[in-house]
């Protein structure tokens, strides 16, 4: 039987499956056991004046940040006194950067190994190439697609004026990934150029390599240029320290594998910087121990550069009508590095054998550490160079320039 409710609506009381036309009571959250949801906060004006430093330094509850934030919206006296306040914060908490500290890398793995010696150690020399490349792999990790066809442009000082190549982020590795390779072929590695023959110097195997493919490199470069600079570290280790002595040819010049792997070292850090100015990134010097090395290699390298430019007819007039003989004492110049890497270098002048002598010191530069890498990559002329100078002034002049012809591309 049918029966009717109080709101003109029929159960069938004989068929309990069918559902009721109208609904039940929905479940109340007090029936749930969940907590209820806390009722709005609710302040004097008096106490939200009260918590506005609180708020400012963000030391309020939620409730009460709640509270503040929704009765600024309503008070402009009490609105300006927050940005007032905000503004006080900001001059007391300055903003820090992100980015770790570049001499971070260096002190966790000194101190891993001083805990944990290495069964195969990394020799000094090729410490500073392992951090660089370390560093620029970091700074490539962060860029994005488009950023790799970012333009870049390579900049050295050809002898007599600075010149230039443009190229892109991508092709900076390539760079770097040709000219590394002259040192893995001198520890048996695989040479990254398909056909060496005849590109022995750093500029011909680059420009081989760029012209090899119809398309410029790619972001597919970092690969290659990451394995190849892990295969030196590598090699060289378990070579050991003996192998700092292997001739490493540049073409018309050859370093020791030494020497070669600080030079390897100055040059990531140059082009990383130059990677960093182009897609807005900061980037700091190396530690300042593996600038020193980079710096008193630039000064080793000084006397034979002198010796180049006055074959080339580029150097001043001597004040000896010979070249000193090798060993004896000739004029010498101080080169006074301050800052980061700093020391002080005699710089022979007469002849690459000539012994420096401090009795017959001529001319005395101050230069920066950072400021003398520059230059010696081509990136400061001679004549923008900020040095302080003291003494002969062609003889100064001659040992600028021969740091800034160090550069190549």
């Amino acid at each position: 039987m049918n029966s009717a409710n109080p709101f003109g609506e029929y159960n069938d009381d004989q068929n309990p499956r069918t559902p009721p036309r109208i609904p039940i009571p929905r479940t109340s959250m007090e029936d749930t056991g969940l907590p209820l949801p806390a009722p709005a906060l609710i302040l004097e004006h008096r106490v939200l004046k009260a918590l506005l430093g609180a708020w400012a330094l963000a030391a309020c509850s939620p409730e009460e940040t709640a509270a503040v934030e929704d009765h600024l919206g309503g008070c402009g006296a009490c609105a300006d006194e927050a940005l007032r306040l905000r503004e006080a914060v900001g001059l007391l908490h300055p903003p820090e950067t992100l980015d770790l500290d570049p001499a971070l890398r260096t002190r966790v793995l000194q101190a891993c190994l001083s805990r944990r010696p290495p069964r195969i150690p990394v020799p000094s020399w090729a410490t500073p190439y392992d951090a660089e490349t370390a560093r620029l792999d970091a700074l490539l990790q962060d860029i994005g697609d488009a950023e790799w066809h970012a333009p870049v442009r390579l900049r050295w000082f050809d002898g007599k004026e600075p010149t230039s190549r443009r190229t892109t982020v991508a092709g900076v590795i390539a760079h770097l990934l040709t000219v590394d390779g002259l040192v893995a072929v001198t520890l048996g590695l695989d040479d990254p150029l398909e056909s060496p023959a005849g590109t022995p110097t750093p500029a011909a195997r680059t420009e081989a390599f760029w012209g090899a493919t119809h398309v410029p490199p790619t972001r597919s470069v970092r690969g290659p240029w990451r394995e190849q600079s892990h295969n030196l570290v590598r090699t060289v280790a378990f070579a050991g320290g003996g192998s700092g002595r292997l001739p490493v040819p540049y073409g018309d010049f050859e370093l020791p594998l030494r020497d070669s792997m600080l030079d390897r070292a100055f040059e990531t850090w140059v082009h990383a910087g130059d990677i960093a100015d182009a897609v807005d990134y900061p980037y700091e010097p190396p530690s300042p121990r593996h600038l020193h090395a980079m710096i008193d290699l630039g000064a080793r390298m000084l006397p034979s550069a002198l010796a180049a430019r006055r074959q080339a007819g580029l150097a001043a007039p001597r004040e000896t009508p010979h070249l000193v003989p090798a060993g004896a004492p000739g004029r010498s110049l101080r080169l006074e590095i301050e800052g980061l890497g700093g020391g002080e270098w005699l710089i022979p002048l007469d002849s690459p054998g000539a012994q420096a002598s401090p009795d017959r010191e001529v001319a005395h530069v101050a230069l920066d550490g950072v400021e003398f890498c520059q230059l010696a990559a081509g990136h400061v002329s001679p004549e923008e160079a900020a040095a302080g100078q003291s003494g002969d002034r062609e003889a100064i002049r001659d040992v600028l320039f021969a740091a800034a012809s160090l550069s190549r591309m």
